[in-house]
């Protein structure tokens, strides 16, 4: 993978690094999202803890209403204005000022009723939304030169 790749191809990329399984649950619950998500600007990030993808209507981070961070052993959905949804179910996790993330034991979890329900809550809230009719792009924001391993130790 180069610099001079495609965007789509540098994410291909960073995802190789991971196991298959991993690799596999990233693929699929970016494909719900991006379904979800029509419009939307992804931002990556393959930093030094994760490989995260926000979704986001411009390429301001400031603006991004979700990411997708991969870890060695799991995924987090991420709601940047998490704190102040409504949860009845007590699904987000965290204790920060704004973030709460839900971990996706696979890509199916997206589809659970409580989870679509915080989805369409955080689109509702968002200062500003996603254009369905934009088309989606992805934008690669940062690769960090020194990371942890993306594949669990033995």
């Amino acid at each position: 993978m180069k610099r001079t790749d495609s965007p789509d191809a540098q994410l291909d990329g960073f995802l190789r690094k991971y196991t298959p399984e991993m690799a596999g649950l990233a693929k699929a619950a970016l494909a719900k999202m991006r379904k979800r998500l029509p419009g939307a600007v992804e931002m990556v990030y393959d930093n030094y803890n994760a490989l995260v993808i926000g979704f986001g209507p411009s390429e301001r981070a400031s603006e991004a209403i979700f990411s997708i961070a991969v870890y060695p052993r799991w995924i987090n959905l991420f709601f940047w204005w998490g704190k102040n949804l409504r949860d009845p179910e007590k699904l987000l996790k965290g204790s920060g000022k704004q973030v709460r993330s839900i971990v996706l034991e696979s890509a199916g979890t997206l589809d659970d009723p409580g989870v679509e329900d915080l989805i369409a809550e955080a689109l509702e809230r968002a200062a500003v939304p996603i254009d369905p009719a934009g088309a989606r792009r992805i934008t690669i924001r940062a690769i960090a030169a020194k990371q942890r391993p993306r594949r669990p130790a033995k």
